[in-house]
Order: C-alpha cells, then structure tokens, then sequence
C-alpha cells in the first residue's frame, strides 16, 4: 500500500513539458511580426488604378518630352530650339494628361452614380443598412478633378527631367547624350519604383521602361533626322 501510495503521489506531481526536435515544430503564434502579417494579407492590387496612373503620367512626360527635345536637337544645335520645345511639350502634355483624365473619371462617376440611384430605387430606399451603405459607395467616388492634378503632376515630374539636363549644356553633342542619359536614369527610377509599390519584379519593370524609352528617342531621332537630310527647310 505504501509503494502505491508513492506511485500515486509521484503521479499527481508529475508535469510534461514539450521538447520540440526543430525549431520549424514550434508553435507560430510568435514567429511573424504584425506588419509582417499585414504585408501578407494586403491586397496589392488596389494600388493598380493610382498607380498605374502614376507611373504612366511620369513615364509618359519623361518619354515625350526627351523624344522631342532629341528630335529637335537631330536637325538644330540651338540649345534654344531645344528648350523650347521641350517646354511647350511639357504644357501640352500636362494639359492634354490633366484634361483625359478628368473627362475620363467623370465618365466613370457617371456611371456609378447613375447605378446607385437604380439600386435605390430597386429598393425603394428602404432599409437603414441600404442608406448606410449608398452613403459609404457615395464617399469611395472617384474624384474627376484630383485624378486631373494628379496626371497632371505626374507628367510634369518625368518631363522636368530633361528639360533641367539640357538647360545647362551648350555642346550640342553632349546635351544630347545627357538627355538620354538623364532619361534613361529617371526610367529606371520610375519602373524601379513602380515596381517596388507593386510588388512585382524591378528587374523586368525597368527594363521594359528603359527599353520602351530608348525606342521612343531613337525612333524620333532618326526619323527627324531623315526628314531633315532631305532638304526640309528648318
């Protein structure tokens, strides 16, 4: 009796403690930071409307503008020439980016609103939770004259870029090749950083951006340059 009365006691003290043979067995609860997790479960394809008119604007002002400003420079040496076409690019651009794109969004907040009034009238406006919901559509509108500004700036950042290379080269041949240059860098630069938002590849954002530029300005130089060659009076 004694001897049960030992095992019993030693049983009742006894405690299991958990060995784990790898670290991988271990409970997670603690192995991922918050924002980890957060990074995880985010729905980066939110980003794609704004973004993609970001990085379109930038890529489309810094594009446009190098190409013109080389197109201009196949035929003139005048820095001027240069500049100025450069500039009236820039306006342009950024007007004709602001204005599509606020004729654009508008078409789409149309559109919207024009469904939310057919669901309200399907529903007679009944509900509480109807209105609170119509009420919740209403505030995640797009916004015509912020996605205007937006394009606007966007396009103007890309095609500052060679406009503020070339203003202070007075060689002709090293101007240009610092338009490209420049160009090539702020490509880079904006396919990286499209890239990196995105969570895509950088490699291939930036070398499809560089590419397409290159393209853009050779195309432009050489077709200035054959039209300039063939006797055009400039």
């Amino acid at each position: 009796m004694a001897a049960q009365g030992a095992r019993e006691q030693a049983s009742t003290n006894h405690i299991e403690i958990p060995v784990y043979g790898n670290v991988a067995d271990q409970p997670r609860q603690q192995s991922q930071r918050p924002e980890d997790e957060e990074e995880e479960t985010f729905d980066y394809s939110q980003r794609t409307q704004w973004l993609r008119a970001a990085v379109l604007g930038a890529n489309d002002g810094l594009v446009s503008v190098a190409s013109l400003m080389m197109g201009v420079g196949a035929v003139k040496q005048d820095a001027k020439a240069m500049l100025l076409a450069g500039f009236a690019g820039l306006v342009a651009g950024a007007c004709s980016m602001a204005i599509g794109e606020f004729v654009s969004v508008y078409t789409q907040y149309d559109i919207e609103v024009s469904q939310m009034k057919r669901d309200e009238m399907r529903t007679n406006g009944g509900a509480t939770e109807n209105a609170q919901e119509a009420k919740k559509k209403k505030l995640q509108l797009p916004n015509p004259a912020q996605a205007a500004m937006a394009s606007a700036i966007a396009f103007s950042t890309g095609a500052v870029v060679p406009l503020l290379g070339a203003a202070f080269i007075s060689e002709h041949k090293v101007r240009l090749a610092v338009v490209v240059v420049l160009a090539s860098v702020a490509l880079v630069v904006f396919g990286g950083v499209g890239a990196r938002l995105g969570r895509t590849s950088v490699m291939k954002s930036c070398a499809r951006v560089l590419v397409g530029g290159w393209m853009a300005m050779a195309i432009t130089f050489g077709l200035t340059k054959l039209i300039g060659s063939r006797g055009l009076e400039m």
